[in-house]
């Protein structure tokens, strides 16, 4: 029964019977046929092979979901056979978008990897939405990220607190209404901006500049569009953009103004054509956590990085 789920599962990561065929080291026809046999099994065609790209049903979709529920039953218990091994074996995996990826996780990485250098890391970089996905059908162990997750489904380990700020090109005009409230990069970075006598930016000046915000359903777009309606405006978006990164470059470029969080500065090369101001807003403090599924079994290795941290 398992092979066949095995079977289907990699057709429909494949989306292509020959590509799945060639992973799973069989012929074809053979593949053809054990995936045939399994849908006269449901009693339901799982693929529609009529498109290209081939498609799963509605009832394929579903036997998917049902064969990742059972993959992420087996995980669970590898990973509690694993343990038995005291770390000298197993996995790990935590993904995070490209910041979290490329900057905050590696430092935290790297003693846990000179200490259990046998454990096998994998890192999965996308949006905050995909992994999240990602998480919840168990292909992740952690998600690292500043969004606020479901708290009846996951759990969570706070690594640090984190303020939002925004950051203006240096060429927009605005910045000379408000000077006596601008900031640099190396202010961020030796953490000026938490002292409680730096003042805050009155938001509204900047209601006639553009800015670069994320995509809707994502947490900094929120927290922004929440933050301008305090102010009394809403903002002239463009354009709408899918990590805070890529806002952060654009800014850096003078194309508008965007919204960031402190550990970003902090973490990337100091921007000199670049003024950030501090927010007086409720929106403006949030969390970054590690994140995983509640009653999930967490084996020894996901444990261990998470004390260790």
């Amino acid at each position: 029964m398992f092979q066949s789920m095995r079977y289907v599962y990699e057709v429909y990561k494949e989306m292509s019977f020959s590509r799945a065929a060639k992973n799973l080291f069989i012929s074809q026809p053979s593949l053809s046929a054990a995936v045939k046999k399994e849908e006269e099994k449901v009693g339901s065609q799982i693929f529609e092979r009529s498109t290209n790209p081939i498609q799963l049903t509605e009832i394929g979709q579903e036997y998917i979901r049902s064969v990742e529920r059972l993959m992420d039953v087996e995980n669970s218990f590898a990973n509690y056979i694993s343990d038995l091994a005291e770390l000298k074996n197993g996995s790990l995996s935590i993904g995070g978008t490209n910041f979290f990826i490329s900057y905050v996780l590696p430092p935290l990485l790297s003693r846990f990897t000179a200490l259990y250098p046998l454990i096998h890391i994998r890192l999965v970089k996308a949006t905050t939405s995909e992994l999240t996905e990602k998480l919840n059908t168990g292909s992740l162990d952690l998600l690292l990220d500043n969004s606020v997750l479901g708290p009846e489904i996951y759990d969570r380990k706070t690594i640090r607190e984190e303020h939002l700020l925004i950051a203006v090109p240096v060429s927009f005009s605005t910045n000379n209404q408000v000077k006596q409230y601008a900031l640099t990069a190396a202010d961020i970075k030796r953490g000026t901006h938490l002292d409680s006598s730096v003042a805050p930016v009155p938001m509204g000046a900047f209601q006639n500049d553009p800015f670069l915000l994320l995509h809707e359903q994502n947490d900094t777009r929120e927290r922004a569009m929440n933050i301008c309606r305090e102010s009394h405006f809403t903002p002239q978006i463009w354009p709408e953009l899918d990590q805070q990164i890529t806002a952060y470059n654009l800014a850096c470029y003078g194309m508008g103004i965007a919204f960031i969080g402190d550990s970003l500065v902090q973490n990337v090369p100091e921007a000199k054509n670049l003024l950030f101001y501090k927010l007086d807003n409720r929106e403006a403090v949030r969390k970054v956590s590690l994140y995983y599924k509640r009653n999930r079994y967490l084996s020894k290795a996901v444990t261990t990085f998470m004390d260790m941290i």
